[in-house]
């Protein structure tokens, strides 16, 4: 019988894959990629303490566009997040993209948060 692909165990499965590989430490911390069908979030995480650093989403107040699920607004989230990294210090991070597809969404907010002054 034929079996349907579970989309959801698939991007997971992606992600453990990739997290294999992506650490973020103290000096060049991880930038982790959330989308949900309506919001995008975005996070800076020290793996080794185990912190989150900076965070930033769709779902922000001081996120002017009140859209929160096109291109345009994951590349704010992407400018909000880097800007507030740079306010904290980070200049340098490791980009996470969540078992994501680097396309659409997830690629607006890594150029948006390149275009801010992140380097990865």
């Amino acid at each position: 019988m034929f079996k349907k692909v579970d989309k959801k165990e698939s991007r997971q499965r992606r992600h453990l894959r990739v997290r294999k590989k992506i650490f973020g430490t103290t000096e060049r911390p991880r930038l982790s990629v959330y989308r949900s069908e309506k919001n995008i979030y975005a996070q800076i995480i020290d793996d080794i303490n185990a912190v989150t650093l900076v965070a930033a989403s769709s779902l922000d107040k001081d996120f002017s566009n009140k859209v929160g699920s096109n291109k345009e607004a994951a590349r704010l989230v992407g400018e909000l997040v880097a800007k507030r990294a740079l306010d904290k210090g980070i200049s340098e991070v490791v980009f996470d993209r969540g078992g994501y597809v680097y396309h659409g969404r997830v690629q607006e907010l890594a150029e948006g948060a390149r275009e801010a002054g992140l380097k990865f």
